[in-house]
């Protein structure tokens, strides 16, 4: 699935556009995005959210957002798995119960296993599966009217 946000204004960059692109890859739990509002050594880079999809309607869903969250910048082989500290403290003050904690921490094992490290590789050389292959042919597409969905 994919769909278009708009960057809330405190968070434009001049001269950019106002919408990112986001591609939800429900089977593995997330969300992941290639921000326009990155700059520096992040502009090109990618941000991956660890999600959950709730079903609120008729073709209506609502993508809720787990904490955890992964950076992989544009050049150099290494990501940055962030938040970990949210999950907990969500955990803690019951916004989430541990069934939820669990599935998040093991999907995003599973992505980082799946998408950024390739073992068999020593020095790994690329990424094995990264961006997705699952988001590529949605990456294409022109941008999508915001608040609708693909």
């Amino acid at each position: 699935m994919a769909y278009d946000v708009e960057i809330l204004p405190p968070w434009r960059v001049p001269g950019r556009p106002t919408t990112d692109r986001c591609f939800v890859v429900a089977d593995e739990g997330i969300q992941i995005t290639r921000p326009v509002t990155f700059v520096d050594a992040l502009e090109g880079g990618w941000y991956i959210d660890l999600v959950e999809l709730e079903e609120t309607g008729p073709k209506r869903l609502v993508v809720h957002d787990l904490y955890v969250d992964i950076v992989v910048p544009p050049v150099s082989r290494r990501y940055e798995v962030l938040d970990l500290d949210e999950l907990a403290d969500a955990l803690q003050n019951g916004a989430i119960d541990a069934a939820t904690a669990v599935r998040v921490l093991r999907n995003a094992q599973r992505f980082i296993d799946k998408h950024l490290r390739d073992l068999s590789q020593d020095p790994p050389s690329s990424w094995p599966d990264f961006p997705p292959a699952a988001i590529l042919s949605l990456a294409e597409l022109p941008p999508f009217e915001v608040g609708s969905s693909s």
